[in-house]
C-alpha cells in the first residue's frame, strides 16, 4: 500500500498552492479551490514522518458525505467531490478563527481541567467534573487559525475587541456551529455513537458566509461509543473513543507532545497500517457505509486525471 504524502501539480489558471498539515490546496483561477487530502498525519500541530494509507480517502469521503447532510443548516464550500481524496469548491475569504464546539471534557479541556484551570476561552466550567463527563450544555471555544505554529486559545471577547471577525458575523459563526453540531450528534447518536467535541471553519463568499474545510472527520471531532458510555464513567473507566487521540496518546506516552527539542518517536509500518485500519474503522462507524479501498498503485497519476477532468 502507498501513501500519498505529497503532490506537486501545475493546473491551468493555477493562481497559487497552498501546502497544509495535510492538505494540498490549489487556487484556480481565484475561482475555485481544489483540495487534496493527502495521507499526511498531523498531532500536536506536527506532521510525523510517514504517511497513513487511505487516510487521506477517509477525510474526504466523510466530509463529503456530511457537508451534504448539512447544506440545508449552511452553504458549504463545495462544488463536487471528482476523485475519492479530492474536493472541489468556492474560494472562500477565510475567518480568522476555528469555531471549537464541545459537548463533554474531553481532551485539551479535560487536560486544562486537571491543571486546575476552570476557564477555557472565557467560558467559566463548573467544579466537581471529571474527564469524560457530558458538560451542562455545549460550550463555544475558539482557536486562533495560526499560518505557521500551534493555534492559540481565544474568547469571544477577545475576537470582537480585537476585530478579528466582525459582531454581525460572529454571532452567525456561533450559531451554525451549534446547529451544526446538534445534528452531527443525531447522526452520531443513530451510529450508536456520541460526538464528543469537533471544529468548524467558515469563510465569506459573496458576501454570505460559507462553511468551508472537512467536517465531522476523525481528523476535527471526537467520537465515543454510546454503547457502554454511561457504565464507564461510574466505574471511573476510560471511554471507548473514536478519533485521532488514540495517535496523541502513543506520541505522549512515548516523550512526543511538539514541544521544542523533543523527538518525534519511530513509527513501525505495523504501526502506520494499525493507524490506517483504525481510520477505516472509524469510517465504516461514523458513516455507516462500507469502505472501499480504492487502488493505491498509480495514485499521483490518477489523482492528477480526475482534477483535470473536473476542471475541464
Amino acid at each position: 500500500m502507498s501513501a500519498l504524502t505529497a503532490t506537486q501539480f501545475n493546473f491551468p489558471k493555477q493562481k497559487s498552492f497552498y501546502k497544509g498539515k495535510v492538505r494540498d490546496v490549489y487556487n484556480i483561477d481565484d475561482k475555485y479551490l481544489v483540495m487534496v487530502a493527502s495521507d499526511r498525519i498531523s498531532a500536536f500541530d506536527v506532521v510525523l514522518p510517514k504517511g497513513i494509507p487511505y487516510k487521506g480517502q477517509v477525510l474526504n469521503q466523510i466530509a463529503a458525505k456530511f457537508l451534504e447532510a448539512t447544506k440545508d443548516i449552511v452553504p458549504n464550500w463545495v462544488v463536487n467531490v471528482p476523485d475519492p481524496v479530492v474536493t472541489m469548491g468556492r474560494v472562500c475569504e477565510p475567518f480568522k478563527v476555528e469555531m471549537v464546539i464541545r459537548g463533554y471534557l474531553a481532551g485539551h479541556a479535560a487536560r486544562t481541567y486537571a491543571n486546575g484551570l476552570r476557564t477555557l476561552c472565557g467560558v467559566t466550567l463548573p467544579e466537581g467534573l471529571k474527564e469524560s463527563d457530558k458538560l451542562p450544555e455545549p460550550i463555544i471555544t475558539p482557536t486562533t487559525k495560526a499560518s505557521e505554529g500551534h493555534d492559540e486559545d481565544i474568547s469571544r471577547e477577545e475576537i470582537l475587541k480585537q476585530g478579528i471577525v466582525e459582531e454581525k458575523y460572529y454571532v452567525q459563526l456561533e450559531d451554525y456551529t451549534r446547529k451544526l453540531y446538534a445534528r452531527g450528534q443525531e447522526i452520531a447518536n443513530k451510529m450508536g455513537l456520541i460526538l464528543v467535541d469537533t471544529k468548524y471553519e467558515f469563510g465569506l463568499c459573496d458576501g454570505k458566509v460559507f462553511l468551508m474545510d472537512e467536517i465531522h472527520t476523525p481528523d476535527s471531532s471526537r467520537y465515543f461509543y454510546l454503547d457502554g458510555y454511561q457504565e464507564r464513567q461510574d466505574k471511573n473507566e476510560e471511554q471507548k473513543q473514536l478519533s485521532k487521540e488514540f495517535v496523541r496518546r502513543w506520541l505522549i506516552d512515548n516523550g512526543f507532545q511538539g514541544k521544542e527539542g523533543q523527538q518525534i518517536p519511530e513509527m513501525s509500518d505495523d504501526w502506520v497500517n494499525e493507524i490506517s485500519e483504525r481510520y477505516i474503522e472509524l469510517f465504516e462507524k461514523v458513516t455507516g457505509d462500507k469502505f472501499i479501498k480504492h487502488p493505491t498503485d498509480n495514485l499521483l497519476y490518477r489523482v492528477e486525471k480526475n482534477i483535470l477532468k473536473a476542471l475541464n
